[in-house]
């Protein structure tokens, strides 16, 4: 497309992410979620971890909230529910990228929270139904800023959890990803041509529950970092 192009009407914000150490952002190109990939919340959504192949669903990136800014209590729902994550950040894209290889497509880790109105979910789930109205709205993706993996590596293992008003909620292990990250990578590059830019939420451990106004939210992933937040 040609820049100079004179569009009808204002073009939107690029939506993006602080970079630790930096004034520099990070720009969104798409967002890309993992479904049930730590084996507990599988279980606890009524799922056998054992028998199920990756499955990925999207949210817009006009559902980003940013720099610790509040999470508004969505419409239409009496069940919003937290699902902490490791978030993983694409400086590359590609199709078909080989798992040996995947890493190398990573620019950096966040933590992120998969916002969920869980009754519209579990409804459209019945109906057989997309689930774009449970799982993409506004304020339905909390990041976090991005770490470099030039300072961190490739975190594989160590702790993520997430607290409400000081209480732990969730809690498990970055090694207890069903699907690890390289192979999330490779597994989404043969569904879709991905791009610098693009976001992927690689699941949640057991725990998730419900929020409501007031609730103070505070997520932590072992040497990425900590997201706090307030539902309003």
């Amino acid at each position: 497309m040609n820049d100079t192009a004179a569009y009808v009407i204002p073009a939107p914000e690029v939506a993006s992410l602080p970079i630790r150490g930096t004034d520099r952002r990070f720009p969104l190109h798409r967002i890309y979620c993992v479904g049930r990939n730590y084996a507990a919340h599988a279980v606890e959504m009524g799922h056998d971890p054992d028998k199920e192949p990756p499955f990925f669903f999207q949210k817009s990136p006009t559902c980003l909230v940013t720099d610790g800014a509040p999470i508004p209590y969505p419409t239409e729902t009496a069940d919003f529910h937290h699902e902490i994550e490791l978030v993983v950040a694409l400086s590359e894209g590609g199709k078909d990228i080989p798992v040996e290889s995947a890493l190398d497509h990573v620019y950096g880790y966040g933590v992120g929270l998969d916002m969920t109105r869980r009754d519209i979910q579990s409804e459209l789930k019945k109906a057989s139904r997309p689930w774009c109205a449970a799982k993409s709205f506004e304020g339905a993706a909390p990041c976090g800023e991005i770490v470099p993996a030039a300072e961190i590596g490739h975190p594989d293992h160590g702790a993520i959890w997430l607290e409400v008003n000081g209480t732990r909620r969730q809690e498990g292990g970055l090694e207890q990803m069903i699907w690890k990250i390289p192979e999330v990578i490779a597994s989404l590059s043969r569904l879709f041509e991905l791009r610098p830019g693009d976001l992927i939420m690689t699941g949640t451990p057991a725990g998730v529950g419900s929020l409501v106004c007031g609730d103070e939210v505070h997520g932590h992933v072992d040497s990425v970092g900590d997201l706090t937040l307030k539902v309003v």
